[in-house]
């Protein structure tokens, strides 16, 4: 893929970045801001995480490539010691060497198997941490519009006891809302980053996963922008 339309987390990381200051200007004490400002965090270290999944570690692959040429090469010696002598075999001595050379050969095969794929099942480990990670916090966002109504029309003395406070205004309730969807989006373009760098078939399928999630809650969302818009919109006499 050309590196020029890939996502960049330079470019998403700034955008959180001016999310969180956008949100601090309007709701400075809100859980939502606390909650950027830990998705920021969050996406920091994937931006980490994805730096050292991109990357081939050589130390890692040097020691695999060791151990297996040890292991190929105890392989080859143990087979010089064998008498392969027609005059000294038997049909049972074949059978049982036979038998224990392929015992050695699988168990060799599934060392190098384990070996060779180490480096990948590690990355593929700590992608889908994180993405699990990422599939929280999506959670927590959606938690904190929950109670936001876009019906304002409510009396006050219509609150039960148990009603959640609505302070915030049409414009803010909407400026709100907006925030919440924007950082929706942005969870699924984080996810996106790890399928991006390591094309791994479970890696993939969890960011889709989370990209399917953020889209539905981010469309909740929306929904009740609709509402409110509509609210707000006079109606025309026909």
């Amino acid at each position: 893929m050309d590196k020029n339309v890939q996502l960049k987390p330079e470019k998403i990381i700034d955008t959180i970045t001016l999310l969180e200051k956008r949100i601090e200007d309007r709701f400075p004490n809100s859980g939502l801001k606390k909650v950027c400002h830990n998705f920021l965090q969050i996406t920091l270290d994937s931006k980490q995480n994805i730096d050292w999944i991109s990357k081939p570690n050589l130390a890692l692959r040097a020691f695999a490539y060791l151990v297996i040429l040890i292991g190929l090469g105890g392989l080859i010696y143990s087979i010089t010691y064998v008498d392969l002598e027609i005059k000294n075999t038997t049909l049972g001595n074949i059978v049982s060497l036979s038998e224990a050379i392929f015992n050695d050969i699988v168990l060799i095969g599934a060392a190098i198997f384990f070996l060779v794929t180490l480096e990948s099942r590690l990355k593929t480990k700590r992608a889908l941490r994180a993405l699990n990670e990422l599939r929280g916090i999506a959670h927590v966002i959606d938690m904190h519009q929950l109670t936001k109504d876009p019906n304002l029309t409510d009396l006050p003395e219509s609150a039960t006891e148990n009603s959640p406070k609505r302070t915030f205004t049409r414009f803010e309730l909407q400026r709100y809302l907006d925030y919440c969807s924007e950082a929706m989006a942005l969870v699924g373009k984080v996810a996106a980053l790890y399928s991006q760098s390591l094309p791994d078939e479970n890696v993939v399928q969890a960011a889709n996963e989370i990209e399917i999630l953020t889209t539905g809650l981010s469309r909740k969302i929306w929904q009740k922008l609709i509402i409110l818009n509509e609210s707000n919109t006079p109606k025309r006499k026909l």
